[in-house]
């Protein structure tokens, strides 16, 4: 029976040079949830058919994001590779407004927080339709789930 999802998501370790505490929760928050709901069906490996689940590794190689997808077992299906020109933008913004979030939490109004976390939103479901676009053809998957990918994404990019 087909199970197009995500079982196992793992992040090269060796391309994340560098994150604080905030971060960490953010990408142990993502990894969970996307691991709780997702959907996720390549659609090279699904025509061969290899209808999930699926394991997936995501590293940062060249300048370009590497999806290593496998089944359930760990075999190697395919690797996809996304330029991130497109998405260095959003990447910075999403930072800068995180950093900004984080301290509003220590120190700020409840209204001065929900106005920063409306456009860390914002920027965020941004990239995730971007992100949508980019896997067209290549990934079917749903909003939520491109939004927990963009959060890893943007772990992957953390330099100290």
């Amino acid at each position: 029976m087909p199970d197009p999802r995500i079982i196992h998501i793992e992040l090269d370790e060796a391309t994340i040079l560098w994150r604080n505490a905030d971060i960490e929760q953010e990408r142990r928050i993502a990894i969970f949830d996307l691991i709780e709901d997702n959907v996720f069906k390549p659609l090279r490996s699904y025509a061969a058919g290899h209808h999930g689940p699926y394991r997936l590794k995501l590293a940062v190689r060249d300048g370009r994001l590497s999806l290593e997808i496998e089944d359930e077992a760990g075999e190697p299906l395919e690797t996809l590779l996304l330029g991130l020109a497109r998405f260095r933008r959003s990447i910075r913004e999403y930072f800068a407004i995180c950093e900004s979030y984080y301290q509003a939490i220590r120190k700020s109004t409840p209204q001065e927080i929900e106005t920063i976390d409306m456009a860390r939103r914002g920027v965020h479901n941004e990239a995730a339709e971007m992100l949508l676009e980019r896997l067209e053809g290549k990934v079917e998957t749903d909003f939520p789930t491109a939004r927990r990918l963009f959060t890893l994404i943007c772990v992957l990019h953390i330099r100290g």
